[in-house]
């Protein structure tokens, strides 16, 4: 059946009649894509329509196919138009959606501290590994061997006495000092030069009170090299003092006596017009280099141990030691 020119110009203005109103009602993005494909795709209402072009005359298909192209360009502008406003209303939805209101009150998340004794530790340990010190750590339940033989404490030494050491039923112990970590650090380390700081958790049997507990922290040194000396002892503590305190400080040393140091002394500082003891040193025992296969006619080696319990009340000015371990929050806020 052949149609004629006007009636096909009848067909294309009623599509874009249609198209046009379906475009303007539609809401969704998915709703438009089906009225695109509807009337503009391969099989789509216009292409129908435009088939029966072909028994055209040559001047009706001209007339036709321009205005073809004007339907065609209608369609097209309105969709796209009608996409645009689509999209738009999508963002706005959304960050209706997700916008935050800055006036209702905030999620309180309480904060933590790093404990002071925590802290004070921490920055010691950035001091002597500025120094070139190695941080070691070691068992905290240990054999007599290493927390006493092997630092010339054999089992009858009055040394012993000192420490009132816990022992555990299976003939261990609860380290007394962290000098065992010194021991098996240098059983394991082949040949000197050795340079090493040991923190930890150490266990005697004291009377609790302001200034003692039976369960602390110690923090040691230990050198060993050809050549060390008791001046590279002072000079290495008087060095971490100042770093420690942050200021120019006097340093004393008194004579005192540990079996794995000979000679030994006591560290004193003068800080804010006041002498503080601050720990325990001494250049190491031959007895203890003979024990880990050193050769003391070569090696010397310096030592030293204090208890980061003090620093922290010093720095912080505690009047008790038992605050530390308290887990008081109205006394650990404060740091």
């Amino acid at each position: 059946m052949t149609i004629s020119p006007d009636e096909l110009e009848t067909q294309l203005a009623a599509i874009k009649e249609e198209a046009l109103s379906k475009i303007a009602a539609t809401d969704t993005l998915e709703q438009l894509e089906q009225l695109r494909i509807s009337y503009l795709g391969k099989k789509a209402q216009l292409s129908q329509v435009l088939g029966g072009m072909g028994k055209l005359a040559p001047e009706d298909k001209r007339r036709i196919g321009a205005f073809a192209n004007v339907v065609k360009e209608a369609l097209q502008e309105s969709l796209e138009k009608k996409r645009t406003e689509l999209q738009a209303a999508q963002i706005q939805a959304q960050l209706e959606a997700e916008t935050l209101d800055v006036t209702m009150p905030g999620v309180y998340r309480l904060q933590g501290r790093i404990h002071p004794l925590n802290s004070t530790i921490d920055r010691v340990l950035d001091i002597f590994v500025g120094l070139g010190y190695t941080v070691a750590a070691g068992l905290e339940m240990e054999t007599d061997y290493y927390n006493f033989e092997a630092l010339n404490t054999p089992p009858d030494h009055p040394a012993r006495d000192m420490q009132d050491t816990f022992y555990l039923p299976d003939g261990n112990l609860l380290r007394t000092h962290t000098s065992s970590v010194q021991i098996r650090y240098m059983e394991e380390t082949n040949e000197p030069p050795i340079r090493i700081i040991a923190p930890g958790r150490v266990y005697r049997r004291d009377t609790v009170d302001a200034t003692h507990s039976a369960v602390f922290h110690q923090i040691e040194i230990l050198a060993v090299d050809e050549g060390i000396t008791f001046t590279n002892l002072k000079g290495t503590l008087k060095e971490f003092f100042q770093e420690l305190f942050g200021e120019e400080i006097e340093l004393r040393f008194r004579a005192s006596y540990f079996p794995f140091t000979e000679p030994s002394a006591e560290v004193d500082v003068k800080w804010r017009g006041k002498w503080l003891e601050m720990g325990g040193c001494g250049m190491v025992d031959p007895n203890v280099l003979k024990a880990v296969g050193y050769d003391p006619e070569i090696y010397t080696g310096f030592a030293a141990g204090f208890g980061a319990e003090r620093f922290a009340m010093v720095l912080h000015q505690i009047d008790d030691i038992r605050r530390l371990y308290s887990s008081d929050l109205r006394f650990l806020r404060q740091f």
